[in-house]
Formats: C-alpha cells, sequence, structure tokens
C-alpha cells in the first residue's frame, strides 16, 4: 500500500507489539487511491465511535515483505475492511495483508468486510483485466505460488457481501460499515461470564428451567453445599437477562440479613425509591404483594434457608406479574417442605408446578484444573514444572470452587517448597472437609491478619472500610496491609458502597475457630455474639455483641469487670451501671443502639476508642456520656444516626485525631460546636437527612438559630469549612437556611465528593469551586441555585454533575471543559438551551434533562461530538426535533422523548439503540424502524399526557404504515398508543421474544397474528367484539387487559376460556359495559380487577342467556367459582349492585364495601376473605352519620349510589 503523507508510526501504525494486541479492525488500502477521499473519513468516524482501527503508513516500511510486527497487528484484529479501488491489485502489499487475513478468517473466524471503492465485485473475481492484468505483472516478479496465493484470496472474499460505493455515495456508506462493524464487535466481545470457569453448561440447564419466553411466574431453587458457586452462577444468569425484565433485585447473603432489612431493599430496587418505610415484616410482605403484583421482576434470593424468608419475600406467584422469575439458592431444600420438597434418596422428582430445582454439582476436573491455574498461575492451565503437583491439588481439594480460588491464591507467586508442604497438609484432611482445607490458608496468615479474618467472620460482614481500618489500626493490626492480603488470598472482598464482604463458607470457618477455642464453655472464647451466654465471658473476650436481648438489660460493672480485653462491643438497648473506673480501658469500637438518655456508669473513661456509633436514641448534647466517649486523641470515627433530640453536636475538641463525622437524619440538630474547626484532619464529613427526616424537619428554620461564641449554625459552617484542609468528602443535605457556598469551599484542594442537595435556600456557588481539581461528584439538586459560575469549567476530574430541579436557565461555556464528566442530570431545571461547548464532552455517557420545560427547538447536529453517550433522556421537554447526525451516536442505548408534545419527526436512528420511547401530540410519522437490529422496548404514542389523561393528536398521522413492525425481531415490549385506533393490518407472528404488547384498535382483527410469546396483551378503544381465532396461538398469555373499549357485553367463555396460563383480568373505563359473563369459564385465573366501569350491572359465573342485554334486571348468580382467584378488585362500578358469592379464600378490594354484604343474608365472601378497609370510606360514613344527627335523623343512610353519579378522583382511592 502506498500511502502518501507522514503520520506518526505511534499514532496509526503502532510499533509496539504490546499496543498491536489492542486492535480491532485493520484497514486494508491503497494509499494514493484512496487515502484522501474514503479511508481518512473512515478511519475518522470508527475513532469517533471509539473502535480500535489498524491503519499503518507503508512508506515507513523497508523491504517488499510485510514485518512480523503488521502480522501480528492482522491476527490480533477482530474484523479486515478491505478497500478494493481502481488499482489496488498492483500493491503487493496490498495482495499480501489481504491473503494473511483470509488465512486468519479461516483458522479463527474472523470477519471480512469488503468495500467496492472504483471497483467492481467482477474486477476482484478476476473477471475483468485490470486486477488480472496486475496479478500476471507479479508473477514475474514474485512468482507462480505468491501470485496464485493473492489470486484465491482475492476470488474468496469477492464472494462475500460487502458495500459499493455506487449504490450508497460515501458518507451513507461510512455510516453503514460503521454501524456493521459495531454490532459485529458487540457479538464477538465476550460476556464477563466467559469468565467463569465451567459454568457455560450450567447457565443453559438454569435457562431451561427458567423457562424464558414461558408465562407465569417461575421460581427456580438452585441448591448444593457451600462453596460451590451456587451464587456465582445466580449472578451470571442474573446479569446476563435482568435487561429482559421491567425490574431486578438480587439480595445477597439472606441468612445474615433481617427480613425487614431485605423487604427494603428488594422494594427499594424494584420500584426506586430511597428509603420505603416498612415498620415490621408484615407490613413489608404486604408492600410487596401490592406493589409488584403488575411488573415483571426477576429476584435473586441468595443463601436462603429458612421457610419465613420465603414467606416474608416472595410467598406466592400471584405477588408478581406475568413471566416473573425467582431465583433461590439455598444449600438444602428442607425448609420448602412438604409440598415442594425434591430430596427422596438423592432424586429430585416432578415437583410443585411454580417450582423447579437444579443441584450444583462439583467441577469437572478440567474445570477445576483451570480455575485453580488462574489463581494460581493467572493463566488457563498450569506452568509444565508444575504440572503434576498441580494435579494433585486439584485432586485432593476436589471440585469445589470456593477451595480452589482460596488454595490456588494462596500458592501464586510462591516457591515449590512451600506448595509441596501445602500438599501434604492437604493430604491429611478428609474429601469431605471442605473448612479444613480452607484453614489451611488461614494458617498462613500472620497472627495480625488472622483476628482481621475473625473479626470479619463474627462482626464485621457488611460494616464499612473506614471504620473497620481504624478499629484494627488501634489494635496494631496493621490493617493496610492485612487487608490486601485477605483480599489478594480471596479471603474477603469489598462490595457496594466499599463494605466488607465474605463468602458464608469462609464465615462460618471463623466462627468455627472462635468455637473450637473452648467448645464446651462459650465464655471463654475470645468472641461472643450470642446474647444469653456474652455476660458469662472471661478475660479471653475481645468482641462481644449484645444485641436482641429479650429484656432490656443493665450492664453491671461487676459483669465487665470480668471482661478486661474487650476492644469490640455492639449492643442494643440497656444502661451502664455501676463503678467502671478501670474498665473498658481496651475498647476500640463502641456501637449504641437506643443508647440511654442518662449513663448510669461512674468513672466510664474510653480512652483508646477508635470508633463511636450511636443510633436512634433519645440522646442530647447535654448527655452525660460524651465526656467517657470523647475524651481522647485516638477517636477516627464518629456516627451519630437518627439521634433525634440532639439540637447541638459535642465538643470536639479532645478528639482532634477525627478522620470521619457522620451526623444523619437527625432531625433537630441545629448547632455545631465550633470545635470542629480544630479537626484539621478530618477527611469524610456529612450532614443530612433522608426520606422521613428531611419531611420532619422541614418546619425547622435553621437560619434563625442564634450563633454563640461556642457554637455556630448549620449554615455557619460553611463560612469557616476552608479550615477543615484534609476533607475529601462533605456532604450537607436536606439542610435549610444554607444560602451560599462561601469563598472558603475553594481551599478544600483534597474535595473528592460534594453534596449539597436539598438544601431549600442555596441560590449560589462561589467561584472558588472552580479550584477543587480533585473533585469528581458534584450534587446540587434540589437546590434554588439559578447558575453556575464559569469556574466550573475548571473542574478537571469531574466525573457526575447533578443540577436537578434547581432554577438553572442557562449552562456556562465552560462546561465543555469537563472532559471526564460521564454523567449528567438536569432534571426539572428551568434550562432553555444546551450550549454549543456541552457537545464537546467525548466522555459523557448519560445526558439526563426529564420535565425542562422550558428546553425547546431542536437539538444542534454537533450531539455528534458526544461519542460514548449511551442515555438520552428529553421526556416533557419542548423540544421538536433531533438532528439526523444522531445516527452517528454508535454507543447510543437509550432514547427516551415521551411526553415531547412539540415533536414532530424521527430522524434515522443509530441501530445500537435496544430502548425508544416517543409520545407526542404533535407527531407527523412513523417512520420505519426495522433497521434497529437491537430494539428491545419500543414505545410511540401520538399522544401527550396532562394531569393522568391522555390528550391526542389534533390531526391523525396520514399514511400510517406499520408493516416493519414484524421485521424489528428482537423486540421484547411494544406499546402503541395512536389516536387512530383503525389500525392497518399487522402481522407481529415473527417477534419471537416479544411478550409484552399494549396497542389501541378499534377492531382486533387488524392484529393478523400474534407470537405465541406473548405474556402480557393490552387492548384499548376496541369497538368489535374480541373472538376466539386472535386469541388461538397465545398459549403463553397469562395477563389481559381491556381499557375504554365500547362494548356493551364481553363473554369471555368463547373468547380467553381456553387459555390455560391465563391468571390476571383487568377491565377498566369501558364506560358501555354492562356485563361481564362467563368469567367462571377462566380456570387459572388468579387477579381479578374490575374499574371504573359506570354501566355494569353483573360480574356473572355463567354464560348470559340469549337476550338484551340492555336489561338491568338480573338475579344475583349463586358463585363466582375461580378455585384460584387470589385477589379480586372492583372499583367504583356504580351500577353495579352486588356481587356473585366468591367460593374460596382471596383479598378482596371493592369500593363501595355494601357490593360485598347481602341484606339478611351475610356476605357474599367465603371464609377466610380479607376485605381491604378504605379510609376514605370510613370518612364518608362518618360525615353522613354527623349530618343525620344534625338534622336529628336516627335511621341508617342506605348510601345507594345512581348509575351515571360523578365518578370520585382516582386520588381519593388508597391503593
Amino acid at each position: 500500500m502506498e500511502r502518501l503523507g507522514g503520520e506518526s508510526p505511534h499514532h496509526d501504525g503502532q510499533s509496539s507489539s504490546s499496543s498491536i494486541k489492542d486492535y480491532e479492525v485493520f484497514l486494508n488500502f491503497r494509499g494514493p487511491d484512496t487515502r484522501l477521499t474514503i479511508t481518512d473519513s473512515l478511519y475518522a468516524t470508527m475513532i469517533r465511535a471509539g473502535i480500535r482501527v489498524f491503519k499503518d503508513d507503508e512508506e515507513l516500511r523497508v523491504g517488499e515483505e510485510i514485518g512480523g510486527e503488521l502480522l501480528r497487528a492482522i491476527a490480533n484484529s477482530k474484523i479486515y475492511i478491505p478497500i478494493f479501488s481502481k488499482d489496488y491489485a498492483s500493491s503487493k502489499w496490498c495482495l499480501q495483508e489481504l491473503a494473511y487475513m483470509v488465512g486468519c478468517r479461516k483458522s479463527d473466524e474472523k470477519a471480512i468486510l469488503p468495500i467496492f471503492y472504483e471497483a467492481e465485485a467482477s474486477d476482484v473475481k478476476l473477471k475483468t483485466g485490470s486486477y488480472g492484468k496486475a496479478l500476471r505483472e507479479h508473477e514475474r516478479d514474485s512468482g507462480e505460488d505468491a501470485t496464485k496465493q493473492w489470486e484465491e484470496a482475492l476470488k474468496e472474499v469477492a464472494q462475500i457481501k460487502g458495500w459499493n460505493l455506487k449504490d450508497h455515495g460515501q458518507d451513507k456508506l461510512i455510516a453503514l460499515v460503521v454501524e456493521e462493524v459495531l454490532n459485529k464487535l458487540r457479538s464477538t466481545q465476550r460476556n464477563w461470564h466467559d469468565d467463569l470457569v465451567g459454568i457455560h453448561d450450567q447457565m443453559e440447564a438454569v435457562m431451561d428451567l427458567l423457562g424464558q419466553g414461558t408465562s407465569g411466574v417461575r421460581f427456580v431453587v438452585i441448591y448444593g453445599m457451600g462453596g460451590i458457586g451456587k451464587t456465582t452462577l445466580a449472578k451470571a444468569i442474573f446479569k446476563c437477562i435482568s435487561s429482559q425484565f421491567q425490574c431486578s433485585s438480587f439480595l445477597l447473603d439472606i441468612r445474615a440479613n433481617s427480613i425487614v432489612d431485605l423487604q427494603k431493599k428488594l422494594l427499594c430496587d424494584i420500584l426506586d425509591i430511597r428509603d420505603p418505610k416498612v415498620i415490621d415484616s408484615d407490613e413489608g410482605m404486604n408492600m410487596i404483594k401490592e406493589r409488584l403484583k403488575d411488573k415483571k421482576v426477576i429476584i435473586v434470593l441468595d443463601d436462603m434457608d429458612k421457610r419465613e424468608q420465603l414467606m416474608k419475600l416472595a410467598g406466592k406467584s400471584s405477588w408478581f406479574g406475568s413471566g416473573s422469575r425467582i431465583i433461590i439458592t439455598t444449600r438444602n431444600t428442607y425448609f420448602l417442605a412438604p409440598e415442594t420438597n425434591p430430596l427422596d434418596d438423592n432424586i429430585v422428582p416432578v415437583r410443585h408446578q411454580d417450582f423447579f430445582f437444579y443441584e450444583m454439582k462439583e467441577m469437572q476436573f478440567d474445570h477445576a484444573l483451570q480455575l485453580f491455574s488462574k489463581h494460581s498461575f493467572q493463566r488457563d492451565s498450569p506452568l509444565h514444572d508444575y504440572n503434576s503437583i498441580s494435579n494433585e491439588i486439584v485432586k485432593i481439594t476436589g471440585g469445589l470452587p470456593l477451595a480452589l480460588e482460596v488454595i490456588g491464591s494462596l500458592l501464586h507467586s510462591k516457591s515449590k517448597i512451600t506448595w509441596k508442604d501445602t500438599l501434604k497438609k492437604l493430604k491429611k484432611v478428609p474429601n469431605q472437609d471442605v473448612q479444613k482445607k480452607l484453614l489451611i490458608s488461614y494458617e498462613e496468615l500472620e497472627y495480625e491478619q488472622q483476628q482481621i479474618f475473625l473479626d470479619v467472620a463474627c462482626y464485621c460482614i457488611g460494616e464499612e472500610r473506614i471504620p473497620t481500618y481504624y478499629m484494627w489500626k488501634a489494635c496494631d493490626f496493621f490493617p493496610k496491609t492485612g487487608l490486601r492480603v485477605l483480599v489478594h488470598l480471596s479471603l474477603i472482598k469489598f462490595i457496594e458502597d466499599d463494605r466488607l464482604w465474605m463468602h458464608d463458607q469462609l464465615r462460618d470457618l471463623g466462627r468455627e475457630i472462635v468455637r473450637q477455642e473452648c467448645f464446651q464453655f462459650p465464655g471463654n472464647r475470645s468472641k461472643l455474639w450470642c446474647p444469653t451466654v456474652g455476660l458469662d465471658g472471661t478475660d479471653n473476650i475481645v468482641a462481644l455483641k449484645l444485641i436482641r436481648l429479650a429484656n432490656v438489660h443493665d450492664f453491671t460493672s461487676s459483669e465487665f469487670s470480668r471482661l478486661r480485653n474487650l476492644r469490640f462491643l455492639e449492643l442494643d438497648g440497656g444502661n451502664f451501671v455501676g463503678n467502671f473506673e478501670s474498665l473498658l480501658s481496651k475498647l476500640t469500637w463502641l456501637s449504641w443502639h437506643h443508647c440511654p438518655s442518662e449513663l448510669h456508669a461512674i468513672g466510664l473513661r474510653l480512652r483508646n476508642l477508635a470508633v463511636l456509633k450511636l443510633s436512634e436514641s433519645t440522646i442530647t448534647e447535654d448527655w452525660n456520656g460524651w465526656s467517657s466517649c470523647m475524651v481522647n486523641d485516638n477517636l477516627k470515627v464518629i456516627y451519630l444516626t437518627r439521634c433525634t433530640y440532639l439540637k447541638r453536636t459535642p465538643d470536639f475538641s479532645k478528639c482532634v485525631n477525627l478522620k470521619k463525622l457522620i451526623l444523619k437524619d437527625c432531625i433537630r440538630l441545629e448547632e455545631i460546636d465550633s470545635s470542629i474547626n480544630q479537626l484539621g484532619r478530618l477527611k469524610y464529613l456529612e450532614i443530612g437527612k433522608e426520606g422521613w427526616a428531611s419531611w420532619m424537619s422541614s418546619s425547622v428554620c435553621f437560619v434563625e438559630v442564634k450563633s454563640s461564641r461556642d457554637h455556630f449554625t448549620i449554615p455557619r459552617l460553611l463560612d469557616s469549612i476552608g479550615g477543615l484542609k484534609s476533607l475529601s468528602m462533605l456532604k450537607l443535605e436536606n439542610q435549610g437556611g444554607v444560602s451560599g457556598l462561601q469563598h472558603s469551599i475553594g481551599e478544600l484542594l483534597g474535595l473528592k465528593d460534594l453534596s449539597l442537595r436539598g438544601c431549600p435556600d442555596l441560590e449560589k456557588l462561589s467561584n472558588s469551586i472552580g479550584e477543587l481539581r480533585s473533585l469528581l461528584y458534584l450534587d446540587l439538586s434540589y437546590t434554588r441555585i439559578s447558575g453556575l459560575p464559569d469556574s466550573i469549567g475548571r473542574l478537571e476530574s469531574l466525573l457526575k454533575l447533578n443540577i436537578s430541579e434547581t432554577l438553572i436557565t442557562e449552562l456556562p461555556n465552560s462546561i465543555g471543559n469537563l472532559r471526564r464528566l460521564k454523567f449528567m442530570s438536569l432534571d426539572g431545571t428551568k434550562i432553555r438551551e444546551l450550549p454549543k461547548s456541552i457537545w464537546t464532552l467525548e466522555n459523557l455517557e448519560e445526558l439526563i434533562a426529564r420535565r425542562c420545560a422550558n428546553l425547546k427547538g431542536e437539538i444542534p447536529s454537533e450531539i455528534v461530538g458526544l461519542i460514548q453517550l449511551k442515555v438520552l433522556n428529553l421526556s416533557q421537554s419542548k423540544v421538536c426535533r433531533l438532528p439526523m447526525t444522531i445516527n452517528q451516536l454508535y454507543s447510543l442505548r437509550e432514547l427516551v422523548l415521551s411526553d415531547c408534545k412539540w415533536f414532530q419527526l424521527l430522524p434515522d436512528l443509530p441501530t445500537s439503540l435496544t430502548r425508544l420511547e416517543l409520545s407526542s401530540s404533535s407527531l407527523q410519522a412513523i417512520p420505519d424502524l426495522s433497521n434497529l437490529g437491537n430494539l428491545l422496548h419500543l414505545d410511540i404514542s401520538d399522544c401527550s399526557f396532562k394531569f393522568g389523561s391522555l390528550t391526542y393528536a389534533q390531526g391523525r398521522i396520514p399514511h400510517l404504515n406499520l408493516e416493519w413492525l414484524g421485521r424489528v425481531h428482537k423486540l421484547q415490549t411494544l406499546r402503541l398508543v395512536l389516536s387512530d385506533s383503525n389500525l392497518p393490518p399487522i402481522d407481529l407472528s415473527s417477534l419471537s421474544q416479544l411478550w409484552s404488547l399494549e396497542i389501541t384498535c378499534t377492531d382486533p382483527r387488524s392484529l393478523t397474528a400474534l407470537p405465541s410469546s406473548l405474556e402480557i396483551l393490552s387492548l384499548q378503544d376496541v369497538k368489535t367484539p374480541l373472538e376466539w381465532p386472535m386469541f388461538s396461538n397465545l398459549g403463553n398469555l397469562s395477563e389481559f387487559k381491556l381499557s375504554r373499549c365500547l362494548l356493551r357485553e364481553i363473554e369471555f367463555g368463547d373468547v380467553l376460556g381456553q387459555l390455560e396460563n391465563l391468571q390476571r383480568l383487568q377491565v377498566r373505563e369501558c364506560k358501555q359495559l354492562v356485563r361481564l359473563s362467563n368469567i367462571s369459564s377462566l380456570k387459572e385465573l388468579r387477579v381479578l380487577s374490575v374499574e371504573y366501569c359506570p354501566q355494569l350491572t353483573g360480574i356473572e359465573s355463567q354464560p348470559s342467556p340469549v337476550g338484551d342485554c340492555s336489561s338491568t334486571e338480573r338475579p344475583i348468580p349463586d358463585a363466582l367459582k375461580l378455585e384460584k382467584l387470589q385477589s379480586l378488585r372492583v372499583y367504583y362500578c356504580h351500577s353495579l349492585q352486588k356481587l356473585p358469592a366468591i367460593t374460596n379464600a382471596c383479598d378482596v378490594d371493592v369500593i363501595p364495601r355494601k357490593l360485598v354484604e347481602r341484606p339478611g343474608r351475610g356476605s357474599v365472601l367465603a371464609d377466610g376473605c380479607s376485605v381491604t378497609k378504605h379510609v376514605e370510606e370510613e370518612e364518608e360514613e362518618e360525615s353522613k352519620t354527623y349530618k343525620r344527627r344534625a338534622i336529628g335523623e336516627t335511621g341508617p343512610s342506605t348510601g345507594t349510589t345512581t348509575p351515571g353519579s360523578p365518578t370520585p378522583a382516582l386520588k381519593s382511592t388508597k391503593r
């Protein structure tokens, strides 16, 4: 390739073999023909798309043969793009490269994507003269063998379908090539679980049990011994398929957490709320089954061992929407007995209809050896000299992944002598004794590292790194080295929020080591966590956890006099009583929930305390315990959480080495002791309220609090914050009176995380914020800031910027200097336009601009500069158009334009999209989107939403053509809500992955064919009767919704009665509907909901007799015979006088309540039915009673509602 020009070889043609291996695409071209035209443009476009391209310079070469490094560049690339130009075949270099590419393609399944640029495929096939003539000339110089090889390569590549310049034009051709390259790369990229050894067959087996594409709710139980890889398998499956569900949650290590905490985590994950209010497990259970029943979810319940856990977290399939999957991992299945217990002489028989079981087996030997080698040699197989001993160790260790990982990590970089010693130790351990195998790694630890390991196993799982670090440092355990060693040996890990985690098998090993210290007399052990024997300890006790005591307990000095070496203490309630002088002198950690407002101890001085945690207590600023706890300069961490009576902080002058101070949800806190200015080593400061705490404190006006000589208000704290030079995290959240960020903030040069979220009086920032060059995260959301200073552009390290719900109207141009920024949220701001400089943020991955009501007009074409953008959300803005260049955002995954009522036309979109949402009453056309081959979720509407109702387009979309929908083959959910319900015929049968369809259509017959994968079907605005042929293919349908239909009667027996999996039926806002008949034909129905149908007079078990359905005089049917019904909801159907009798126990939620009562005959409900009591009904009845008494009435009110009376507002219904 005779390339012209002179790029540095270190830019295009890399000379470093270490960097060559990183390339994804190799360009093969002749420079004089294409360099200044298509080649440079294609190269630049791929670079912008984040593709690593190799494009070398031939003028830098020496000799006639392609060199070793160039060959390595070809071999290590995944995709080859030869550009066949007019004189391509005249270059020996091009032909040599092409032949080598063809050879690599045959052996390694590489991809070749040819471009025919001023040359035809017939030229390359040697059917015309130019290429053949060039080859004959080469034959004289290079010989017949080489020329023959080049000829075969040309002919083979010419057979591959590529692109011809004359068919597309250069710009369009480049766009098509780049899209195809990205698609190829996505398909060849290894999934994260490809690095997990031996897991693929197991994943396939569990996937089969999950029954992807089938309806209903399934529970899949993965069971097996500890350490065998159940959690790893569940994680791999979860990561692989969670995107196919509406919501997802992974509850890790259930055995080690309380039910209420798990319920909160589940609700937080699924409902996306920060702090769900769950008082007890029963309330949490009710919230789960009420809030999740319409959602398709995937939930993993990891390490479950009690039936109560299952019943409180996922008790019934009816708690979840159709298609939901619940994965349970457990060491045994006995807690599922009797109806779902699979074990019978180690055989798994046919089980309960909702439960499927998979037993984890030990790893096969070749997989076990590979896993062991990954940890011991950092490769897939042993070194040659270690092959024999590795085989022996793997055979003895068995196929237990945890043991292989731990022992392999232990032997990494160790001498052969250590290997042999370890092998001898393993041979002494019985094969079935996993803990003894793991014990070998524990015994290799130094004493201090062993103590850290045991502390984690017994007390510290889930604790944050920083407090535990300072505790161990105070004990001279050298935690910096110790933690690194334990992580390296795979004995502990740090997970989300920098919290400690340990495998349950290792946790059990640590606790067993402590038990073995003195098996018969627990008081002689070093650590106790059982409250019944906790105070029976001796001098051996170093750590004690006394929580969940049966009764409030006062801890006496005589009890603690025996615990002179105690260094860790966790209490819940109670008090210290007696003379504690010289006691607890070695205590480094005190965590006290519900500590008393007055300490009864005398002489208590905790001089070595490093960590103090006081939570949910009634202590005040005058608490007599402050002097006992804060009298030393060893104190490093203070947590004061939900101390609701605390108005002023204590004096910090005696703990000048404090590193972390957290004042969280102390709702009455008004003043900070001025001694905080002496905390020059403080690194983490958080003063904030979350959830309920911020609402409770909303009436507190901090700005009115008078400062004194020794204290100042929380807002005043920012005036002198510059004195805390060591701060790396400052969170001051939901605090009133903070009106500005003062100049002194710029003195915190090490600050990395700054949050002023929810400070309602914050109006401005100081220019000095630009001095925070180390800042990574800045959160100013829910404040009254109206602008950002220009100095914001100097935050060169910033990764995340959140200015949601502020008064900001424009962004400074300097925002474009934030070149490392990955996330920006402008939700709910007053911003009118986005500055041009924002389009230079080449690392930005998410741009969220929802509810920006003033943002209007067109998005400029410069958006193409956001080459890493994955998520663009402009919902509820006035944006009317996107630029044509948006199809060059090759990383874009989600485009959300919901309720953009001015939006008119969609341009060509990038094929990388997986989600597209668009609703606009100004929509002019729905384009053909069949080229979006990766699209999973599509939501299009020409309606806008206002005050909970639909505003339809003023004019219908002309020439509506939707036949292309059947070609978006990966589509999983489709929502099509159009003002023109007279749809053209649509065939969706080819959408084999579609599980949810919501569509407006006056005549359902326009849906000519539906896929059998469909689980949820929602029809709106139907005017013609439902007919069986439409449903005949829907064997997996489990949920059917009918809204705003204009039918007077629906007879379900002939239409839905044959659907064996139909479990949920919802009929809503059908204003002309008079009867629902033959309901009892729906034998599998679990949930029936009928709402806001004002003319409905009958919900009937049997088919209606032939006659006029307009008659309202109907006998009350005997019974609604739905044996599997679990939930019945009937809301505001004013013409309905009574419900049919309910024959089985279920949850009943009706308004008005009179529907379930028969005068003189009692309730229509079976025994065991639970009836929801609505607050508004009680209030209404009380009001009527009060009015009757006021006018002298004594008789009961009938409370009859006439048909056609106004429907109560939806917000008045307590759901």
